[in-house]
């Protein structure tokens, strides 16, 4: 009898440790709850309190993003705006006015798998740039809105060139939610490569990107910086920045991971 209960002991305490190993579903797609809930390797960059790690890109002009607890928004009285009380919180937004510099994290990545979510406001634009140079953009594209294109929400920006736009990469559905509706990227990067005298010998690289859940990009190479993108060279190692000049916008759930091999099924 006392060796049963032994043995059960043991199932009790070996099989519950067995349930929590969570799967591995790098594969490119949705699974319900976000990414860093149910997979392990995942971090965090925002702290839940302040804006620590994080810094204006230009020190030259007012930092107003700032922490708070909640977003609000008006459909009818103020779409164009979002609003917060300054507070520590694990959401930040671009100031009261929308309009404040970029920002930009204090650590550096290469090749990384990066979630988020976001929120904005009706018309606002925003965008995410993977080592502050290449972007996919952040718009209220929300409603028929006719032929896509790469300014839209979801699409890899275009460069700027001669005074024109030249490349960029249209997502290839429209996945927006109305203002006011917290969104959400999960992107998959892959950095350039640089020979060793530092001449650069492959592009940068959107492997995957799902917006809402929804596959938008996939295998879009980028042959240099889009525009708006930091003032800094391409590098093996470079920060995220966030546009924080066109409009108002919220981010939360700022996660990130090594880079891994997407799983084909």
């Amino acid at each position: 009898m006392k060796a049963t209960i032994v043995f059960l002991l043991a199932v009790l305490l070996i099989f519950p440790a067995a349930a929590q190993k969570r799967p591995e579903l790098n594969d490119g797609e949705a699974h319900g709850d976000p990414p860093f809930l149910v997979e392990d390797g995942w971090r965090a960059l925002l702290n839940g309190k302040d804006i620590t790690g994080w810094h204006g890109q230009d020190p030259g002009k007012p930092n107003e993003w700032f922490t708070t607890r909640g977003i609000h928004w008006e459909r009818f009285l103020g779409p164009t705006r979002l609003q917060a009380i300054r507070a520590p919180g694990d959401r930040m937004l671009n100031g009261p006015s929308g309009r404040t510099v970029n920002i930009v994290s204090d650590e550096k990545f290469g090749d990384v798998e990066l979630y988020l979510e976001f929120m904005v406001a009706k018309g606002s634009n925003s965008g995410v740039y993977l080592q502050g140079l290449y972007e996919i953009q952040v718009f209220d594209s929300y409603g028929p809105i006719g032929p896509l294109t790469s300014s839209d929400c979801g699409g890899v920006y275009h460069r700027w060139i001669d005074e024109k736009g030249v490349g960029g990469s249209a997502p290839a559905v429209n996945a927006n939610r109305r203002p006011g509706e917290w969104q959400s990227f999960q992107i998959w990067f892959r950095a350039p490569r640089f020979d060793a005298g530092g001449k650069r010998i492959e592009n940068a690289r959107f492997i995957r990107v799902l917006h809402n859940g929804v596959p938008v990009q996939k295998d879009v190479e980028v042959d240099g910086p889009t525009r708006a993108h930091m003032n800094i060279p391409e590098a093996l190692l470079n920060p995220l920045m966030l546009q924080g000049d066109h409009g108002p916008v919220a981010y939360r759930n700022i996660h990130v991971r090594p880079l891994r091999p997407i799983i084909e099924r």
